[in-house]
């Protein structure tokens, strides 16, 4: 395997960063992943986009696109895969120990690995930790994912593949890696940016393709919901048949089987949207 690191590309046993880089030593780092196809990355733009609006979050030098371009290029050239999960991390680069950051400069890594089809369906389940809507960092894709592990094995040792969170006041956020949809009477909602949740790609996609609403919604909205499914880079919809320990017989149900249609049918029409909204 080949990465892209700091401006070239380098065997992956030859790949190193100082063990002083801010992105390891206090999480200083922003990233994105992108699902690939063929050597194509998907809605390229977008996330670059996104990265931008993280490190700007965070103070970081706006990223270079035209490099970032160049680096998943060569990467996916080196690396050919069927389906690819492509990681761009961009940190605060070389810098003291603490939380002043140095003025080396930022550092670039870009990676991909092969990940197979997500199944159509999935369980997850709900955890007692809270997403801070109003924090420092709300809404910015940051590489600080201690407490996304934590929740992640909770579900693995429960048998899911996700965790979801509820907001400081109690309202339905996000999961780990994911957002979340509902479906209430037969229409479909999901938590808008202000609950704290990630601006999801897929989910600003999926909010503009199927028409979806923002909605604050009660966590306990998963206890009633007729339909529940995720979105994310590598699951694109992904239909929930459990929560916790409530079956949600007959998944995916007509309204997520349509989502999971229009989705697939636009994003293969079109590998680089350009235009979604901020939710």
């Amino acid at each position: 395997m080949k990465l892209w690191v700091n401006g070239e590309l380098r065997d992956a046993d030859d790949a190193r960063i100082s063990v002083l880089d801010h992105g390891l030593t206090v999480g200083d780092g922003v990233f994105e992943t992108l699902r690939t196809d063929r050597g194509t990355p998907f809605a390229l733009t977008l996330h670059l986009e996104r990265l931008t609006r993280s490190a700007r979050g965070l103070g970081l030098p706006e990223p270079d696109h035209d490099e970032i371009r160049r680096a998943c290029a060569a990467v996916l050239a080196a690396n050919p895969l069927e389906r690819g999960r492509l990681r761009v991390t961009y940190t605060g680069g070389l810098s003291p120990l603490g939380s002043d950051r140095g003025d080396a400069g930022p550092t670039l890594i870009v990676a991909v690995g092969e990940t197979p089809r997500r199944p159509d369906t999935t369980a997850v389940i709900t955890v007692p930790w809270t997403r801070n809507e109003r924090g420092a960092v709300a809404g910015l894709k940051t590489t600080s994912y201690a407490e996304n592990v934590v929740a992640l094995a909770r579900a693995a040792e429960r048998g899911a593949s996700e965790a979801l969170f509820a907001n400081t006041v109690g309202r339905l956020c996000e999961g780990t890696g994911s957002n979340v949809f509902v479906v209430l009477d037969g229409e479909l909602h999901t938590p808008p940016v202000s609950s704290g949740c990630l601006a999801g790609i897929t989910r600003a996609l999926t909010v503009e393709w199927t028409g979806a609403r923002e909605t604050e919604l009660p966590f306990d909205v998963l206890d009633r919901a007729d339909e529940v499914f995720l979105t994310s880079s590598l699951r694109d919809v992904q239909a929930v048949h459990r929560v916790d320990g409530r079956e949600l017989a007959g998944a995916p149900g007509p309204v997520t089987t349509k989502a999971m249609r229009i989705f697939e049918e636009r994003a293969a029409a079109d590998s680089d949207p350009k235009a979604a909204p901020a939710g």
